[in-house]
């Protein structure tokens, strides 16, 4: 009996003498816990599940990314837990316990911290659930839900999640006792780290990989380009990352300890030879440090601007706050329609203003030395082609209440992003530009994924022997005007439209579809999505800021101690304590500040890029996303320095 409550006991006092290590891993996991039950609350629970679609998806993303990098994370820095504990287990181990003794305090031990893991963490995330989703409903405009509920789906799976991620860890530190020698678990805090060799070839490849991502970032304009890039720039980034803290820091650290002059002095002989001796270990964590800083800035800065910016991605969406398209209308089909809609809109008592009354020909096609080729293609996103808008010369004038005279090989055009010098063919027919249009009204003001686009007006009989030449797109009439009224008046009005066009009966004309589209009804869908990208933005920013801070933490611990026993003999060989003091806070320094610096040159070559992605949100705002990073950057900085201070101070007084 005595002897079953031995491990028990011996478990908890391990827990209690080695607190400096442990409380900050059974905070973190206590975290991490709770967020993960709230976005399994989020994603299963019913009473949030009628929100919106778009939101449904974004939560369950937010529970698998969650989980994902619990895992990975727990897992990394139980290795920090294991090492400080290796002398303490070795010791165990000579003063009579076996690797089977050792297996069971093991067992006991992760079995209370996964136990306080899941009562403290699910308890937490059932404590907070219900603020997170007022938080929730207020970014995406949504009434709250009454009453309280727990998520018995959250409550599961937290279970299963961690429960499994502690048997993991178990088993790999089980593992690893097993192939341990005592002797080694005895030295093994004190094992520093063996000269590393100075790989050139990795250090060339880090360059290279890391130049190439941003290259890529760089020179990527279209937004649907963008996407496919970006995650293979991101991969190339973060294997730069890794290869230059590994293998260029090596080198620059050897660099460095060749130069006399700079090497042999008190404030840089301590770090650099720290270091370079170490730099193997430390380089890893500085990479995993400044990939998460990255993580952080994009996600946070990213998802905040797309939020702030909705009312701009819905303007740029909505030249008009109503847009009609009718796809083909023939014969009196366009007349049939706008009477439909105008009755609609005063049987509802509102007022129609700013209409725009057009019909045209748009298209995709690839632009090739001024010749927009010999095939229309239906709007595509492809990122070679441009999307022309092709308009008769009476549509035109009749929108500008003039009359609009053009020959047959004659036109006006409005390019974007592009410049045509003088004329163009179309179709095989050669145009000559005797007008560069600076604006045209409603589809000027639209976004686009596609960064060439035109609109190019032709003389009537031009429009209709290029209509006629191919059948593989037909001309569209597009009726956009705003309305009086308040949003809801709008909405109604709206859906007595499509009700009004869905009974008319075309006698003498047809068409092939009709389309309504309103700024009042989309907002609901766009602040859904942009507010759940925020919530899941800034969710998965705070689990990646703690995880920074942990990984300082324990790096600080493991330095400070792997270093104590170095700085009692330079002490003892001369070095004065303010000497000491000024060689720690040099190397602190390089420790903390490097990965932040690097982390602000990733997010600045990634600008380019990220404002191509939001373009796909209808979002060209680049002044805001710009001051939305520098803020976050500024932000991360600040806590940034706090933990700095708050380590650096540890670490001095382990050393000291």
């Amino acid at each position: 009996m005595r002897k079953s409550a031995f491990y028990p006991k011996l478990a908890v006092q391990n827990i209690r003498r080695n607190k400096q290590f442990y409380l900050p891993f059974i905070l973190t996991c206590i975290a991490t816990t709770a967020m993960f039950y709230i976005m399994c609350f989020l994603a299963y629970n019913p009473a949030t599940e009628g929100l919106h679609e778009a939101l449904y998806f974004i939560m369950q993303l937010g529970c698998i990314v969650v989980g994902f990098f619990s895992a990975i994370f727990l897992f990394y820095t139980n290795s920090f837990l294991m090492k400080r504990r290796q002398k303490e287990l070795g010791l165990y181990n000579i003063l009579g316990m076996g690797k089977g003794n050792i297996a069971g305090v093991l067992f006991f031990e992760t079995l209370y911290v996964t136990l306080i893991t899941l009562v403290c963490g699910i308890a937490l995330g059932i404590l907070l659930s219900k603020l997170t989703l007022l938080v929730l409903c207020k970014l995406i405009a949504f009434s709250v839900p009454y009453g309280f509920e727990i998520s018995i789906k959250g409550i599961l799976y937290s279970v299963y999640l961690f429960c499994g991620i502690f048997l993991v860890i178990l088993i790999s530190n089980l593992v690893r006792i097993k192939l341990s020698k005592p002797i080694e678990l005895l030295r093994g805090g004190n094992v520093g780290e063996k000269e590393p060799k100075t790989k050139w070839i990795l250090a060339i490849l880090g360059v290279l990989a890391l130049g190439a991502g941003y290259w890529i970032a760089i020179v990527t304009d279209a937004p649907l380009q963008a996407i496919l890039l970006f995650f293979v720039a991101v991969l190339l980034v973060i294997i730069g990352t890794y290869l230059l803290f590994t293998a260029s820091s090596i080198a620059i650290l050897k660099r460095l300890r060749s130069r006399p002059n700079y090497y042999y002095t008190t404030r840089h002989f301590i770090p650099v030879s720290g270091m370079i001796y170490r730099m193997k270990q430390n380089a890893v964590g500085l990479a995993n440090i400044c990939i998460l800083a990255t993580m952080v800035l994009v996600m946070v800065s990213g998802t905040v601007c797309l939020y702030l910016g909705t009312a701009d991605s819905l303007k740029n969406s909505f030249p008009t706050e109503l847009i009609v398209t009718v796809s083909a209308p023939t014969g009196s089909a366009r007349d049939d329609f706008r009477s439909a809609i105008d009755k609609s809109v005063t049987d509802s008592g509102l007022e129609m203003s700013n209409i725009t009354d057009f019909y045209s020909l748009s298209f995709s096609t690839k632009l090739e030395n001024a010749d927009f080729g010999d095939t229309l293609h239906a709007y595509t996103n492809q990122t070679d082609n441009s999307n022309v808008y092709l308009l008769p010369a009476s549509e035109y004038g009749r929108m500008l209440g003039e009359t609009i005279t053009l020959s047959p090989n004659e036109a006006f055009i409005y390019a974007d992003n592009s410049q045509l010098d003088g004329s163009f063919s179309l179709l095989g027919t050669d145009y000559k530009i005797t007008r560069e249009l600076v604006s045209f009204p409603a589809i000027s003001k639209q976004a686009t994924l596609i960064p060439y686009r035109f609109i190019i007006v032709v003389a009537d009989d031009s429009f209709t022997e290029i209509c006629g030449a191919q059948t593989l797109v037909a001309p569209d009439w597009y009726y956009g005007f705003d309305l009086s009224g308040t949003s809801a008046q709008k909405i109604a009005c709206c859906d007595a439209m499509e009700s009004a066009m869905g009974n008319t009966a075309i006698s003498s004309g047809s068409y092939d579809y009709t389309h309504i589209a309103s700024i009042d009804a989309g907002k609901t869908d766009v602040y859904a999505m942009n507010g759940g990208f925020l919530f899941l933005g800034l969710f998965l920013g705070l689990i990646f800021l703690i995880a920074t801070v942990l990984i300082i933490y324990y790096k600080q611990l493991s330095e400070g101690y792997d270093d104590k026993e170095r700085f009692e003999i330079m002490q003892k060989v001369g070095l004065s304590r303010p000497e000491i003091k000024k060689a720690i806070r040099s190397q602190v320094l390089v420790v903390f500040f490097l990965p932040l610096g690097m982390a602000v040159v990733h997010i600045a070559f990634a600008f380019k890029m990220i404002t191509k992605l939001l373009l796909i949100f209808n979002l060209t705002n680049v002044t805001l996303f710009a001051v939305c990073t520098l803020a976050t950057v500024a932000v991360f900085a600040l806590i940034y320095g706090v933990v700095y201070m708050l380590t650096a101070k540890i670490y001095y007084k382990i050393v000291s």
